[in-house]
């Protein structure tokens, strides 16, 4: 890979770079409820919760304090069972984070007594810890050298070298990496990495960057921030249709199915059938959502119409209504029965 030729120049300065960011973030830097700690605990949940939700919508919806308060220490979600845990992560998806971050509660325990390894190979010799959150939790629970790369430092390094090539396949990775490790601070970890994330949140924003107000803007090489960092193509956005029941029995109960595979696993939601099933039932309710490529239109059915007994499918409950809100479900499903249980 063809590298820019200030490459050097950029790195040359880097005792400069790492001082105005971390000058900048000492003045600036906003106050986060998982940076007033350094317990390497709640700085892994948070880093696994942010993960792919934004920083608004888990503090905003209080996803961070409600799993803290139901799972105060790594012991307690080493323990959890499985229902109680995926209410705790409701609302914030990809449920397949969760469940790995409790099995590396359960190996911290295990190996460690519940006290976390410091060192990066053992770090990443723990279930669900990669290079990512190794070096956050190097950084940010104990100020020791390392090296975090999420998104926002890949947008920034990408404007601060000037870099054109894609930074989303394993060369431009592994190029951005290298730089990462290179401009790291090691004196000042916990701030500096910090800082950097942060001045991609808010200056070295996508689209168009606040560069007027940019800390290190006299490091930077690009001409044209908004141009970069270069992606590959995203995946076409595929409509689906979703086919589900709203269907009680003579007790008021309400039909639903548990769910399997990896996505959803252990999640429930009204039973689903093929369309040549419910096409001539009475259409109550639809409720669009979007999860990856797929673009879903949920369309529910009243099914007091079908034939009886019920459940005709495995994994199908009959579950009293006063009952149905406390299990884990999808965010679409919760508000469509919601709707349906406050008779709207």
């Amino acid at each position: 890979m063809l590298k820019p030729r200030w490459e050097n120049e950029v790195l040359t300065s880097r005792v400069e770079f790492r001082r105005a960011l971390v000058a900048w973030f000492r003045d600036h830097g906003r106050d986060y409820p998982w940076r007033r700690t350094h317990e390497p605990y709640p700085i892994l949940v948070s880093e696994v919760m942010l993960q792919q939700t934004q920083i608004a919508t888990v503090l905003g919806r209080g996803f961070y304090t409600r799993f803290l308060e139901r799972f105060p220490s790594i012991e307690h979600l080493a323990t959890a069972e499985e229902e109680p845990l995926l209410k705790a992560w409701e609302g914030l998806g990809y449920y397949r984070r969760v469940r790995m971050l409790r099995e590396t509660a359960r190996a911290v325990v295990a190996a460690q007594g519940g006290g976390f390894p410091q060192d990066l190979p053992a770090l990443l010799k723990l279930p669900g810890i990669g290079r990512y959150t190794a070096g956050a939790l190097r950084a940010f629970a104990w100020d020791l050298p390392a090296v975090v790369v999420d998104g926002n430092v890949l947008r920034v390094l990408a404007r601060l070298f000037d870099f054109t090539a894609t930074v989303d396949d394993t060369a431009g990775l592994k190029q951005l990496w290298a730089w990462a490790g290179e401009l790291a601070d090691p004196e000042n970890s916990r701030l500096y990495h910090a800082g950097l994330m942060e001045l991609g949140q808010r200056i070295c924003r996508p689209g168009l960057p606040d560069c007027l107000s940019c800390p290190v803007a006299g490091f930077c090489k690009t001409q044209l921030p908004s141009a970069l960092p270069v992606k590959k193509p995203k995946a076409t956005t595929t409509a689906v249709d979703e086919h589900a029941l709203w269907l009680k029995d003579s007790q008021g109960r309400i039909l639903l199915h548990r769910e399997g595979g990896k996505r959803r696993e252990g999640l429930w939601k009204l039973p689903t059938r093929d369309a040549g099933d419910v096409a001539k039932l009475p259409l109550l309710e639809t409720e669009d959502y979007s999860i990856t490529r797929y673009r879903v239109c949920l369309r529910v059915y009243d099914g007091a119409s079908l034939a009886q007994p019920l459940p005709a499918a495995l994994d199908e409950y009959w579950i009293a209504p006063d009952d149905v809100m406390a299990l884990a479900m999808p965010a679409p499903f919760r508000r469509v029965i919601g709707r349906f249980l406050e008779g709207k």
